[in-house]
Parts: structure tokens; sequence; C-alpha cells
């Protein structure tokens, strides 16, 4: 009853979206895959483990609740030189409410601020034109990283699919191109895209408006640029940067319950040239907030078929990240692929390590040229916290690696990572013992002792995992799945917490004719 129900509505909803997308003339002999589902968790906090609420798009951060999901897609067909794309989802239901402290500045005492999400909110709605290799998307569509596994991996550091899409535009190629002249030895890939958050009530609603920054209104941009050695052979190389920014929008910044300092730099044309080419301005080194990522991954792959990865990526924020002055800071991984499904058909491990950052203390000669001291002394470094633009996340989730605890965990409504000096690992795996069930597990333990700007006297550990049992139950059903799991935190740093979810889904297709 849920399938057909789901099908009619996405009918008409992906009619609509057609329409606008390529035409009312072109829809004859579109195939169309959809999926719909119904999802009840339950936690012992009003928020869920770290290992539930995570990899999945934002979808699941309240600790208990019950929603009803569906999506369709229509994807690109890359046989043709033109081609089009088009996918909506949606997500209905309830979930917990999350309490955080709040300031009144009228009575000047602490309360409380209930916060929670829409019963009903879009999860995914695009549109997709593609030209040989070359592509260009409007609205909101999950992503994947180039470098680290989606479903297994902690994440990648600068753009992971841990939280909402946010909604824009987008241009790149589809896949890696052959540059010219090198024969199909080293290809290219990139991506260029610009956004607007749209979480500025979120963040007004567990704001504790006593203390720190409440930053709204904000734009986004994001960019990456791979090369890649020739991936026909046994082993190549893939190697370049992403680099994601925050400008625009408006910042009120809270001492005490009062409001200390405003900035309001809303949204000039030249501001998206500035966002794709930082440049030096104003009190801030450079216009915008600026962090991203250096990337290297190296497979091999074994005659048997089976392949290794070894990957790394390195944060950076500024001057200093960019020319590796923060140490082994960084995410440094191996994944092994096995030829074949099994009882093991794959394993992940990850070193996370954030400690090398420096303190707040940062002194250039060059911004003082008035005075006689001439050391140069380099900190200042704050990972996925900025002055002026606040934490990367949308709605409280970290844009990139869940590992560091996201503001949407902080109870006392402060809007940044209050923990990103940590290290730690993180080994995950999967497999598929038999025909219709698989599995998965994943573990994770972290150090951490608050940030560069405020240490923590003491260090916090945090141990998590995660176990998922999915099942095809019906051999008759072939699209109709069940997916069991069960996750805990156990340590001061996240505290002590349990959770459990339930999915039923069903896959399937439709033509319009």
């Amino acid at each position: 009853m849920i399938s057909t129900v789901n099908t009619v509505l996405l009918r008409i909803a992906f009619i609509s979206l057609l329409a606008l997308s390529s035409g009312v003339r072109a829809l004859a002999n579109i195939p169309v895959e959809y999926k719909a589902s119904v999802t009840a968790q339950a936690s012992s906090a009003s928020l869920s483990p770290y290992m539930l609420g995570s990899w999945n798009e934002g979808r699941y951060a309240e600790g208990n609740g019950i929603w009803q999901e569906a999506s369709a897609l229509k994807r690109l067909d890359k046989t043709r030189r033109w081609s089009w794309s088009a996918g909506i989802g949606y997500m209905a239901g309830i979930g917990s409410e999350t309490d955080y402290d709040r300031w009144d500045d009228v009575t000047k005492t602490w309360g409380v601020s209930g916060t929670r999400r829409n019963a009903f909110r879009i999860t995914q709605l695009f549109g997709e034109l593609k030209y040989r290799q070359a592509f260009l998307t409007i609205g909101m569509k999950n992503t994947t990283s180039g470098i680290v596994d989606g479903r297994l991996s902690s994440g990648d550091l600068t753009r992971s699919n841990n939280a909402s899409p946010i909604p824009g535009i987008a241009v790149g190629f589809l896949d890696f191109q052959d540059i010219p002249f090198t024969n199909g030895w080293v290809q290219i890939d990139g991506e260029l895209m610009y956004g607007k958050m749209m979480d500025s009530k979120f963040k007004e609603r567990e704001f504790n408006c006593f203390s720190g920054l409440e930053a709204l209104d904000i734009l986004y941009n994001y960019k990456r640029c791979y090369f890649r050695t020739n991936p026909q052979k046994n082993f190549y190389v893939t190697i370049g940067m992403q680099a994601a920014a925050f400008f625009g929008g408006r910042a009120y910044e809270y001492k005490k319950g009062a409001v200390v300092a405003f900035d309001d730099r809303g949204f000039h044309v030249k501001d998206l040239l500035q966002a794709f080419f930082p440049r030096e301005g104003g009190e801030a080194y450079y216009e915008g907030s600026h962090l991203g990522s250096w990337d290297m991954k190296v497979v091999y792959r074994f005659k048997d078929g089976s392949k290794m990865n070894a990957y790394f990526e390195w944060p950076w924020e500024d001057g200093s990240g960019i020319g590796r002055m923060n140490g082994w800071d960084g995410l440094w991984g191996v994944q092994y692929n096995f030829a074949r499904e099994g009882i093991v058909s794959k394993v992940v491990m990850e070193y996370l390590d954030f400690t090398n950052q420096g303190g707040p203390i940062h002194y250039a000669p060059a911004d003082h040229p008035s005075s006689s001291m001439t050391g140069h002394a380099s900190g200042s470094d704050d990972y996925y916290n900025n002055g002026f633009y606040g934490a990367y996340t949308n709605y409280g989730m970290s844009i990139g690696s869940p590992f560091l605890i996201a503001p949407l965990y902080n109870r006392d409504g402060m809007l940044s990572y209050l923990h990103n000096r940590a290290r730690g690992f993180h080994i995950a795996l999967e497999g598929q013992p038999f025909e219709r069930m698989g599995y998965q597990v994943k573990v994770g333990y972290e150090v951490a002792g608050g940030s560069g700007w405020f240490p923590s006297y003491r260090k916090y550990r945090s141990t998590s995992a995660l176990v998922e049992l999915r099942m095809a139950p019906n051999r008759k059903i072939p699209g109709l799945d069940l997916c069991v799991k069960v996750a805990f935190d156990k340590g001061a740093l996240r505290g002590d917490n349990f959770g459990a979810q339930l999915q039923i889904s069903y896959r399937g297709d439709f033509c319009f004719k």
C-alpha cells in the first residue's frame, strides 16, 4: 500500500519537475527509478549516537522518531551527446525535540529552547543537463567523494555525505577526462558550485544568545580539481585539491548576553569572483571563510580482481595548512576490496589527526609595519571554525568529516566546534555472507582536548560503534529490503548513548509513456 501511494505521488511530482526540466514534449518513454521507505528510530538521548546520525545527508540526527520517505530519479544517459536528469525526494514524520540552553536578556536568566526539525522537508530536488562530458546542475543534489568510500569511511574532510545538500548551481565534468596530448596517461576532473545556506532559522533556534557567533544568510562556494593517471593500468594515482568557502551574509558577536559586534556583508556580484579567487581585504586576512584539503589516492589492482586503495586528505584553512606546516594533521586511510562478495567484501582502516593546529597567538610582521618586532608566530588555527562565518555546518551537521563533534550536539547552544583538537582511528568492514543478506560494522575511537583557542584542561575520550544488517526477506519481491542498525557511544567526549533503527524500503521503476 505504501509503495502504491508513493508511486502515484511521485509520478505527479516528477511530471511537474520533468516539465520544468525538459519541456512537455520530451515526456515520452522516460525510465524513472524510485524508492519508498518507512524508518523508525529510538535512542537513549534526544540526539542519535554518532554513527547512527552520520553519513545520511542529515536525515536521522534526531534520537527518536518515525519517518516516511520517497524519492524518484531519472538518470543521465551517458551514451548520448545531450542528456538530462532530474530527481526529487521528500521526508515526512516526526522526530524528538532537542533542548538547548538559552539566555534571556530581559530576565537575565538561563532557560532552554526546544528545537525540532520540520515535519516535512525536501531532501533532494534537482535538474541536470549534460553535453558530452560536461554537466550543469540546478537544485539540491546528494554528492559523493572522489577519494573516500562514502559508506565505509569516516568521511571526506571538505564535502562529505553527512549534512543535507546545499541548494545551488554547479558545473563540471561528469568523470575524469583525458587531457589532450597526454595519450590517455593524464586525466582531469573538476567541479565549481555556488549555493545558498538555508539554515538561518535553525541557527536562531539553536544559539544560546549569550556568547559566541551567530552567522546568518550565508552563501557557499565549492570547487575541486583532480588529476589522475591512466586507470586502465593496475597502478594509478589521483591527486588534487578541494576548496570551500562561506561568503556574504551577516554576523552577530555576543558577549555576556549582549551584541558587541555586527557585520553585514550582504551580497555583491564581485563576491562570486572573490570566493573563487580569494584576496586580502579588510580586517579578515582573506575575504570569506576558506578551507579545503590536499587529496591523494593510490590504487593497485591485483591479478585476481581485488583492489587496494591508500589515500590521505590534508586539511587547510590558511597558508600554513596549504604549505603543510601542520604536521601529520589529516585523514590517512587504507581500503581493501576483495575480488568477490563474501563473508568480508571490503575493509577500511583510517587514522585521523587534528592536533597540530597552532594556538591562538598569530603575529605577522607585515601586519604591523611600525613595530620593531621582526619575528613571525604562525597560529590561530581553528579547524571548521571561522571568526565571521562560524562553523562549517549545514543545519548543525558537519559539511566535512563527522569525526569532529558538530555544533548540533552542543547542548549549551554554542554554534562552533568545541573539540576540534582531536585524534583517533576508524575501522569499517562489510560483507555478504548469504545471497540475500549483508552486513556492515564500524568502530571508532577519539581523544579530544578542546580547540586551539579554548583548550580543555583534560582529555576526553569516546568509543563509538555501529552494526548494520540488511536483508531481502522475500525472494518474490526483489525490491523489498529490511535494514536494522544498532549503534552506541561510550565515554566522556560524546556521552554514553545507545540507539537502534529499523527501516523497511522498496525500490522499483516505472516509465512515462
